[in-house]
């Protein structure tokens, strides 16, 4: 057995407080940027030259550096690759392997291996929000890893996993933007098929292609409709933290037996009310339900969009787009760090409402995007799970490194 300060050159805590932020400089990663060994720098902070000096005074962190996080998603460990230059966010620490005893990229995958992340868990401490004391990290018992080669060999092995899995986010990130784009071209500069033929004529809006009509938005989809939902048994459960920032999906999913919090069906769009999450950008697409009867509960702070005359990847697409987000921000009320949107917000904001014909030929378009996107994500989960499993075998000679 040996300690994880007996591996690594040293073990530096994080600046207890928070960073001033920029629109541009150096990311700052916190808590919600440390995947499972890799960053999340969607929406990432951004400090100035200045806060980065100040903020990397105890190390300035290199490439090959891990960042841990000590709260919320505890035990998260990440590796800097090359050319991120970052600094530490709250509630996060610096690790350097000692690079004669331990290959970085071994030690990236073994710290997020099931075996360290259950001692990990097994040292946190706090009843509301769990977390690692810098003592404990430092002291932390791990069993005797293997020599130099063998480390190399299998986080060469455990790195094919991961090229698959960026390789399944790239194209994840490509289909939603195409999607996007095309929203845009299509419903809002109005650039879609044939529409060279179509003379523009008033409206409230502006110039709109002859035969769109101008529209409210709660006649063009519900909003918290009601569900019925069985009153036994377990239901998925969606917390706030499974949407991401930047794209439809809803990862991590739960299990709950309680029906409360929202109420939603795939084809359903749930749009964060609260700050900063709306800021931020979650909203997210539901499509993992087996069934369209299939009901799941989540977050009371979701606001779930269900269409009416437009199709469920329009009113996704919509509830993306500045004008929409824009206008909801602006009705936000409450103590400050906690406000929330107002629903009557969406009484009177309009849109252009293209004919039907031209709706189910988009979403003819777009709906296997949307499909090939969770297709996708379930693939990744799959990957992660099989990386993950094959350490441990590996590590133990039931998997041969050859």
């Amino acid at each position: 057995m040996m300690q994880l300060v007996d591996i690594c050159e040293l073990i530096v805590d994080c600046e207890h407080k928070t960073a001033p932020t920029e629109s541009a400089g150096y990311p700052s990663i916190r808590t919600p940027n440390i995947g499972r060994g890799s960053f999340i720098l969607d929406g990432v902070n951004l400090v100035s030259e200045e806060t980065y000096q100040v903020w990397t005074r105890r190390a300035v962190p290199q490439p090959g550096d891990l960042i841990m996080a000590r709260e919320a998603p505890v035990g998260n460990v990440a590796m800097i690759p090359d050319g991120l230059r970052p600094c530490l966010g709250q509630r996060t620490l610096l690790i350097r392997p000692n690079r004669s005893k331990v290959e970085p990229s071994f030690l990236n995958y073994f710290l997020n291996g099931p075996l360290v992340q259950g001692l990990i868990h097994a040292k946190t401490n706090g009843v509301t929000v769990p977390h690692l004391n810098m003592k404990d990290v430092r002291t932390m018992d791990l069993p005797t890893l293997p020599p130099l080669a063998v480390q190399r060999r299998i986080a060469h092995i455990l790195s094919a996993y991961d090229e698959l899995i960026e390789n399944n986010q790239r194209r994840i990130r490509l289909l939603e933007a195409m999607a996007r784009a095309l929203y845009r071209e299509w419903f809002v500069h109005f650039r879609f098929p044939g529409h060279e033929t179509l003379p523009r004529v008033t409206s409230p809006l502006g110039d709109i292609p002859q035969g769109w009509e101008v529209k409210r938005v709660p006649e063009c989809f519900d909003i918290n409709p009601r569900v019925v939902v069985p009153r036994d048994g377990e239901k998925p459960f969606v917390p706030m933290g499974c949407l991401t920032n930047d794209s439809m999906l809803i990862t991590d999913i739960e299990s709950r037996d309680r029906n409360s919090g929202a109420k939603f069906q795939n084809g359903d769009t749930l749009f964060a009310r609260i700050t900063p999450c709306l800021e931020n950008g979650k909203t997210g697409f539901v499509q993992f339900l087996p069934d369209a009867q299939a009901v799941a509960c989540g977050s009371t702070e979701f606001i779930v969009l269900r269409s009416r005359t437009l199709t469920p990847e329009c009113v996704y697409l919509l509830a993306r787009s500045d004008e929409f987000r824009g206008n909801a921000i602006k009705s936000m009320s409450g103590a400050t760090g906690r406000q929330r949107v107002q629903e009557r917000c969406f009484d009177d904001f309009n849109i252009a409402h293209p004919p039907r014909a031209l709706l189910d030929r988009f979403s003819a378009i777009v709906a296997p995007s949307f499909r090939m996107i969770q297709k996708l994500h379930l693939q990744i989960q799959n990957l992660r799970r099989t990386r993950d499993l094959l350490l441990p075998r590996l590590l133990s000679g039931q998997v041969s490194l050859s």
